[in-house]
């Protein structure tokens, strides 16, 4: 049995809320499926920046380093200097957002079914901001050839694995800003042609904001530089029942991160009324992930029965207000693991 060792961060907000209901459920499918997790905390963040000056200290970085998989909790105003660093430094350049309707939460429509694969490493995230003399600011938007070539393979790849259409839609706005996200959409209509199997498309961002709205139901996996990315799969969210409901995975080729993809709610911290979902689903990407990545059939079973054992508790109610039920984060992740360890689960 291979031991996995786990960096850990907490988070700032709902985030230790949100941790400590995620491992109730890692406890539970490790004891169901003979795993056997290492959790090594890495403090990075608000309060971490509040008590050490640095919201990510070279410690945490080490223990990241030495870890198989890092596991985080939703980080405050330091996020630039958590999230986005760590994504450069392990050049985790793809970002996945699976967006799917669950049963007995309130959704748009029960047919959603959608991937983003959003390019994690560039564009205007690269943080390149100059102020020219007292009233004119400058922000750089870098699009390279190859990271266009290796998202737009990822978003075909992802296609292929899925059951769903068996179609991407890259998403850019090049009638606009013709160089960069010229490059980006010629790069993809290049790729296309390597995945014959796959339906492939193209939306302008602004139609593609309307489309999501007026017709979710037609998309699979969409392709998006980082920008666009980050706005557009925050509104699909909103269409199977919120943020709450939406786990993110930051992929590179040797390692990974994986995180709810909302933010930290200090507005919520300490009620116990925050949707654990989109983190117990991160979870849940990390095991396939692990699973993929080490040919670990357990850590693929741990993963199905997380997700089996949300819907489960999703459909009996056992669920936070925002998803109609009436128990608390930590009561519902209980409930969840209830579900993975009873005898014939």
């Amino acid at each position: 049995m291979t031991e996995y060792k786990i960096s850990l961060i907490s988070g700032d907000g709902i985030g230790p809320e949100l941790t400590e209901a995620t491992l109730t459920v890692l406890e539970a499918v490790q004891k169901k499926f003979d795993l056997k997790l290492k959790i090594i905390e890495a403090e990075a963040g608000d309060g971490t920046l509040a008590k050490t000056g640095a919201a990510l200290p070279a410690e945490s970085v080490e223990i990241i380093k030495a870890s198989h998989a890092c596991l985080k909790g939703p980080v405050g105003e330091s996020a630039a200097d958590v999230i986005v660093k760590l994504r450069l430094m392990f050049d985790l350049y793809a970002n996945l957002r699976p967006l799917k309707a669950y049963p007995a939460v309130q959704v748009a429509r029960p047919d959603i079914d959608m991937m983003f694969v959003r390019e994690n490493t560039e564009d205007v995230y690269k943080g390149l901001e100059f102020t020219i003399g007292n009233d004119t600011t400058l922000c750089l938007r870098v699009i390279t050839r190859a990271n266009c070539e290796r998202i737009a393979k990822k978003a075909f790849e992802m296609a292929r694995l899925r059951n769903g259409k068996k179609k991407v839609t890259a998403i850019h706005k090049a009638n606009v800003m013709r160089v960069t996200d010229g490059l980006f959409a010629s790069v993809c209509r290049e790729v296309s042609k390597q995945y014959p199997d796959i339906t492939f498309n193209e939306l302008y961002v602004d139609a593609a904001s309307m489309r999501l709205i007026k017709e979710p139901q037609e998309f699979d996996v969409f392709c998006t530089c980082n920008m666009f990315g980050d706005i557009l799969s925050d509104e699909a969210a909103q269409l199977i029942g919120g943020l709450g409901m939406a786990p993110g995975a930051n992929i590179g080729d040797n390692f990974a991160l994986f995180e709810p993809i909302h933010g930290s709610a200090p507005n919520r911290a300490g009620k116990q009324t925050a949707n654990p979902i989109s983190m117990i689903l991160a979870a849940k990407m990390m095991l396939d992930w692990l699973g993929e990545k080490y040919s670990d059939k357990a850590c693929l079973d741990a993963g199905a029965a997380i997700e089996n054992a949300v819907v489960e508790a999703l459909c009996t109610g056992q669920s936070v207000p925002d998803c109609g039920g009436d128990t608390t984060t930590l009561g519902m992740a209980k409930a969840i693991a209830a579900v993975i360890t009873k005898e014939n689960g």
